[in-house]
């Protein structure tokens, strides 16, 4: 393993423990994924709060790891080659944690590729639609006149949870009985949806069956429960 402090985000943020691996976030849905995925796996890392309300993901230290000021992001001192490796992007950080550990990823290569498939369903689009959904119903957006965006993005977010609820119909998570990336890439956004975005009637959710149960599933483990509040918020 080699140092971090060569990588300047370490200047505003130190690492206290620099043989860790090093999360930089904030408890989003897309955050959360990484927090989560950790706690599961049981990697030693260490967090560090990217405080929004100061403007923090704008910084040069924060753009030197991710150029598009976006959370999560990763700073591991073991990487490939016992190299640091910086990452950013949450369904590429999951992947990747999957890979180093061996954990939450089939070995099957079907399978593997399966679990990928939903990774990617969610980055392409229940992530963009659902916070579409939680900017025209919540926040700014609702008080544009024109209601067509929103009825746009409630009518393609009802559309996603009817895929997600056809798949898991016989199935306790996404890859059958095994919890997987997949699941935990979906469970912060249809947590955020029906919660924090005050969407459940809009999007009917409780006309579902399958998701809702699944989503009480993943909130109950012990993981999910400590890595949806990492790292606390200010």
């Amino acid at each position: 393993m080699s140092g971090l402090s060569a990588f300047p985000i370490t200047a505003r943020w130190p690492a206290k423990h620099p043989d860790r691996l090093q999360l930089y976030s904030l408890p989003t849905p897309n955050g959360v994924k990484v927090s989560i995925m950790l706690e599961e796996i049981g990697l030693p890392y260490e967090v560090h709060l990217v405080d929004f309300s100061k403007d923090d993901q704008k910084t040069p230290e924060f753009l030197s790891l991710n150029p598009n000021g976006k959370i999560p992001a990763i700073l591991d001192p073991d990487g490939p080659g016992s190299k640091p490796l910086p990452l950013f992007e949450s369904g590429a950080i999951l992947q990747y944690l999957a890979e180093k550990t061996g954990k939450l990823l089939p070995s099957d290569a079907a399978r593997r590729y399966q679990t990928i498939q939903w990774l990617h369903f969610q980055m392409g689009g229940i992530g963009p639609m659902f916070g579409q959904v939680g900017f025209f119903h919540k926040f700014a957006g609702k008080d544009f006149p024109d209601k067509r965006p929103l009825e746009r993005y409630v009518a393609e977010s009802k559309r996603l949870l009817g895929v997600i609820e056809t798949h898991l119909a016989g199935r306790q998570w996404i890859m059958d009985d095994d919890f997987t990336i997949a699941d935990i890439s979906m469970l912060g956004w249809v947590r955020n949806l029906v919660g924090f975005y005050g969407a459940r009637e809009i999007v009917a959710f409780d006309t579902l069956t399958h998701v809702p149960a699944w989503l009480e599933r993943g909130l109950a483990r012990p993981a999910v429960e400590r890595g949806l509040n990492i790292p606390k918020r200010p």
